[in-house]
């Protein structure tokens, strides 16, 4: 009888966890072993395998539920992991392969990866089963590769809309998007938009909560494309926005009031910027720029819309006797008021930082580390008091250079 009550009880709470739409679960960090950085300078590596992360967001501390291996890749912005809306499926992108021809080199890749993750259910059901006294049962489950579909060359940041129906992926190498239709866990390819010259570098694309519009940045000419769309047809717009030099991550909030762009530099030892762009402007438009330090590459807003994340490089890429190199990079919290942001929390990071996921609640974010080929998990606080603490790490076969959750 009592088993009878407990596997309900546990039922409702997996079936609930997983019906609710954004409430994440599930980070997934894909990592790069192809590259590696020594003393300021990337080394082409031979023999590793590229691996796909999955993290339990909802375990204290978090953890790892499984690993496998696909494409993935550093080139590009951290933002080439995407999960849709229920966390039935994954998509990763790979920018960069090997060289067939020359093994110390990297030339454009096109890979989309598609991955169940359906079979993550009985781990969180296990989890479930422990907290409600009824203990482990079952052996750990592997998400599974559904597809290897080919995007365009440079695939980099990916999104999927709220409604999981649409996914676009930025091709930094070509100039394009690619757009693809989802139909529960198959994902087809659905035709190519032109965004600017094949340098033009789109790097990150992004959904508005509506569907109807998304924003791509470029950072090889130093602009930001807005498309329309209606259904699975994704239009150009004539609107360009100039937010700064070489935007490069980008993020919507949760309402879709404000974008927040990272605007990465040329990476010369210069202090960089993130900007805001008021969305309910018309035409859309940057309203304020902060400066931030050296190259924000990581950034994320929270799921309750009332912090932006900022991962700073701050020099820790660059050789030691670079005057512009830093013994760590920087995480920042800056918080958000309208279009109005103000920076409230810094903490030293690693070397050569990545992405940064939020949980759920707004309170703990996992950041990329890929030096130490590990992800360290924050505890922050908000406000008030010593707003973040490290609280652990989480080590991964090859370093951490993409990262993402269930959008909200």
């Amino acid at each position: 009888m009592r088993d009878g009550l407990l596997a309900v009880v546990v039922a409702a709470l997996v079936g609930l966890a997983w019906a609710v739409p954004g409430e994440a679960e599930i980070a997934i960090s894909a990592n790069d072993s192809k590259l590696k950085l020594v003393n300021g300078k990337t080394e082409v590596q031979k023999g590793g395998a590229d691996t796909v992360t999955f993290i339990d967001l909802r375990a204290s501390p978090p953890r790892v539920l499984a690993e496998i291996e696909a494409p993935t890749s550093v080139v590009g912005p951290p933002m080439s992991v995407a999960i849709s809306p229920k966390e039935d499926i994954a998509l990763v992108t790979g920018a960069m392969q090997i060289d067939p021809g020359d093994p110390t080199k990297q030339v454009p890749d096109d890979k989309l990866t598609v991955i169940d993750l359906s079979p993550l259910k009985p781990s969180l059901v296990a989890r479930l089963r422990s907290a409600v006294g009824a203990g482990p049962k079952g052996a750990p489950t592997v998400p599974k590769v559904l597809a290897t579909l080919q995007a365009g060359k440079g695939a980099a940041g990916v999104s999927i809309n709220k409604a999981g129906t649409l996914a676009l992926v930025a091709n930094r190498s070509e100039g394009t998007v690619s757009v693809f239709t989802i139909s529960g866990t198959t994902v087809t390819p659905a035709g190519t938009v032109m965004i600017g010259a094949p340098a033009s570098g789109p790097c990150h694309v992004v959904f508005t909560p509506d569907g109807k519009s998304a924003l791509v940045t470029r950072d090889g000419d130093n602009l930001i494309s807005v498309l329309s769309i209606d259904g699975s047809k994704v239009e150009v717009t004539k609107r360009e926005i100039a937010a700064g030099l070489r935007p490069y991550g980008i993020d919507i909030s949760p309402k879709g009031e404000v974008a927040v762009v990272a605007n990465v530099g040329i990476g010369g030892g210069d202090a960089d910027t993130i900007s805001v762009i008021d969305l309910k402007l018309d035409p859309p438009r940057v309203v304020n720029t902060y400066t931030v330090g050296q190259t924000p590459e990581g950034l994320k807003m929270s799921p309750d819309g009332k912090f932006v994340a900022v991962g700073v490089m701050n020099g820790s890429n660059k050789p030691t006797d670079s005057p512009f190199y830093n013994a760590n990079g920087l995480l920042q919290i800056w918080a958000r008021n309208g279009s109005q942001l103000s920076k409230i929390a810094e903490l030293p990071v690693g070397h050569w930082c990545q992405g940064i996921a939020w949980s759920s609640n707004s309170r703990m974010l996992l950041v990329q580390c890929m030096v130490e080929e590990e992800i360290a998990v924050i505890r922050f606080s908000g406000l008030g008091g010593k707003s973040l603490q490290k609280a652990g790490v989480i080590k991964t076969k090859g370093g951490p250079a993409g990262i993402r959750t269930a959008e909200p």
